[in-house]
């Protein structure tokens, strides 16, 4: 038996979701570590105590009986921040002329995806050539093959480590069905 194909909004949500946990793992990996070996960018999440009390001789793995309510609280907490993100970004790229003061520090390169799939994403890489951390504000372009700009998506990158390279998502649904190719539009670093 087949499952039930997602929403599009849960597929937009999943999306969301899955960029951003990619960004975190990649700051996370990326980073710089301590003496001890633990990254200073790392934070542990735990989950809210569940209602319902477990009792001492019930062993259960973390993870395992979650709420959905705590699974919802999750993805929209990491949704809403990445939206702060990408609303900073948006404030950053306002007062610029031309393609910016980092459009060399950024890169974008299409991901594949299958011809059922309602988002066209684009994987952005920042590499920040500064001694300190810097937000990056990225504007990609879905273009299709006669170069007609069918989307832009604006991507916000908080504090990419000096020397460092970190990959964002940009996501596109009004580009989806159509064979497209993204490109770095503006990019400033502030």
């Amino acid at each position: 038996m087949k499952a039930p194909p997602l929403s599009r909004r849960a597929r937009v949500l999943v999306a969301a979701v899955a960029a951003a946990l990619l960004a975190a793992t990649t700051a996370a990996c990326d980073s710089d570590t301590t003496s001890e070996g633990t990254s200073d960018s790392v934070r542990t999440l735990t989950p809210e105590h569940s209602e319902h009390e477990e009792s001492p001789s019930e062993e259960q793995s973390p993870g395992t009986q979650q709420s959905p309510r705590t699974q919802q609280s999750f993805a929209a907490s990491v949704s809403a921040e990445t939206e702060r993100v990408r609303q900073e970004a948006v404030k950053r790229l306002e007062g610029v002329e031309g393609r910016g003061n980092a459009v060399a520090d950024a890169s974008v390169s299409g991901l594949p995806v299958a011809a059922s799939e309602e988002v066209r994403s684009a994987r952005v890489r920042v590499t920040n050539p500064t001694d300190e951390p810097a937000f990056y504000a990225v504007k990609v372009e879905f273009v299709d093959a006669e170069d007609k700009v069918l989307d832009t998506v604006v991507v916000g990158v908080e504090d990419a480590p000096p020397d460092r390279t970190v990959d964002a998502q940009a996501n596109s649904s009004k580009a989806a069905g159509v064979k497209t190719f993204p490109r770095v539009a503006q990019a400033e670093r502030g």
